[in-house]
């Protein structure tokens, strides 16, 4: 997973050929600050710099840093596959909900580590 974090803020990060530089942008915040550089320390001192300057104008502002999320999303899929993970779910006792909320922990556990 192409992740850091900096101060319990995750950033992804990717590298862009163009420019022959690593980006990276911190995710779910309410406004941009991304980063570049071309090796991974610089990266990281980046990350650090971009960070507190948007903290910094957040404050100023009177802004929550943090998005705020409401738990729920829609998710459209095929009516093939709502009837496989209907199946699957009961096979598992549980509801669609239940069981996909399970295998999204999962996974989403898995990749943070």
């Amino acid at each position: 997973m192409n992740t850091m974090n900096v101060d319990g803020y995750d950033a992804v990060i990717a590298y862009d050929p163009e420019i022959n530089m690593f980006r990276g942008e911190f995710a779910g915040l309410n406004g941009g600050a991304d980063f570049y550089a071309k090796d991974v320390e610089s990266l990281r001192k980046e990350a650090e710099i971009s960070l507190h300057l948007f903290l910094q104008a957040c404050h100023e502002r009177g802004i929550e840093p943090r998005k705020q999320y409401s738990g729920k999303f829609n998710l459209r899929v095929p009516p093939a596959l709502h009837e496989r993970l209907a199946i699957q779910a009961a096979a598992h006792g549980k509801s669609i909900n239940a069981w996909v909320l399970d295998l999204l922990t999962e996974q989403a556990t898995a990749d943070s580590h």
